[in-house]
């Protein structure tokens, strides 16, 4: 059932494989095409468009591009807050003022990040986010979201509930990473949209 906490875990990691999987088969035009693609379906999207800051995150390797959204926020004047990863899997966050705002920062043997390289505005930086892009590999049709499994971002969403934050919660996908549905914990709450290359999709 949904709330059995130990059978979510097996079927999430079945399906994070399948998903990582098949995102890499992709090929670096379709992850370009793609990213472009999905910029433009987010910055048409009232949220985004009338938003003063917007909590991001830089995508690796074959992840659902978001630098080409990232830089044209900045164009729009938009503030822009990157995560950095802290030891314990919590996240601070530093401002994204143009490429030589990053720097690529390699943890444990898990993956290299490209993280904001000045200064660290301190885990409670995404409460002031009026959009909060959360990184995934499906969502289903309640707008639940198979996150990576690593549970930074579920500290993200309880720091916002705990700061009475409510800012737009978003998930970008591709088209295939929208699912029937996907195994939930107790702790996991709903985004509120998806965008992918062919459209967005609200849930409440």
């Amino acid at each position: 059932m949904s709330h059995n906490a130990p059978a979510a875990e097996p079927d999430k990691r079945r399906l994070r494989r399948g998903f990582l999987a098949a995102r890499n088969a992709l090929t670096t035009d379709a992850v370009r095409n793609a990213a472009h693609a999905l910029a433009g379906r987010a910055l048409g999207m009232p949220e985004v468009a009338g938003a003063h800051a917007v909590a991001a995150y830089v995508s690796v390797g074959a992840e659902p591009g978001t630098r080409a959204l990232l830089d044209a926020l900045r164009a729009r004047g938009v503030r822009v807050l990157l995560p950095a990863l802290l030891p314990d899997n919590d996240l601070d966050w530093g401002e994204y003022t143009g490429e030589g705002s990053l720097t690529h920062v390699r943890h444990g043997g898990r993956m290299t990040l490209s993280e904001p390289a000045g200064e660290r505005l301190g885990p409670d930086a995404v409460t002031e986010a009026d959009v909060v892009l959360l990184p995934g590999l499906a969502v289903d049709g309640r707008g639940m979201r198979l996150g990576r499994g690593g549970g930074s971002y579920d500290r993200v969403l309880a720091r916002l509930e705990r700061a009475g934050a409510r800012p737009a919660l978003l998930v970008l996908l591709y088209d295939a990473e929208v699912v029937a549905h996907v195994p939930e914990e107790p702790h996991d709450r709903p985004v509120d949209a998806v965008v992918t290359p062919s459209g967005v999709r609200r849930f409440r």
